[in-house]
């Protein structure tokens, strides 16, 4: 997961700047509707419509604040992203055990909208930006919020 958190000023320099924080984890899941019959979710998703996993892979980048010279603490954002992501997340089957996937697709997609309504959250209101999220190295999803 890219997690992009901002705070709309330029640095000293007149430069604007990000920390990055990587976290990843490992969690499984089926792609399959509920709202689409077992050939059509067959037809639609393919093999993906099989119980499977994947290590997603992002990071965290908070803007810079010009007083203190850095958005945050490298350690609360670690915080931040420990509690939001891989708490909830990590090692988990989306499907069964993350409550928010229930009667949602569990797609890379969504994953990254949960991720941004769960880490803004936690952190400064109106900093984050965006989250992206790698399903492979490959394939990544970016979600600016809406």
């Amino acid at each position: 997961m890219q997690t992009v958190v901002r705070e709309g000023k330029l640095s000293p320099a007149g430069r604007v700047t990000f920390l990055s924080r990587t976290e990843t984890i490992a969690a499984a899941h089926r792609l399959n509707s509920k709202s689409l019959s077992d050939a059509e979710n067959k037809k639609l998703f393919g093999k993906c419509n099989q119980s499977h996993g994947h290590n997603y892979t992002g990071e965290g980048l908070p803007g810079i604040n010009p007083i203190s010279g850095m958005f945050m603490n490298i350690s609360t954002l670690q915080e931040h992203m420990q509690e939001a992501i891989m708490k909830p997340l990590d090692h988990k089957n989306l499907d069964q055990d993350v409550a928010y996937f229930a009667d949602v697709v569990s797609t890379t997609e969504n994953l990254a909208v949960y991720i941004w309504e769960t880490l803004q959250k936690r952190l400064p209101a109106g900093c984050l930006h965006k989250v992206k999220v790698y399903e492979s190295d490959r394939n990544f999803i970016v979600y600016k919020g809406g």
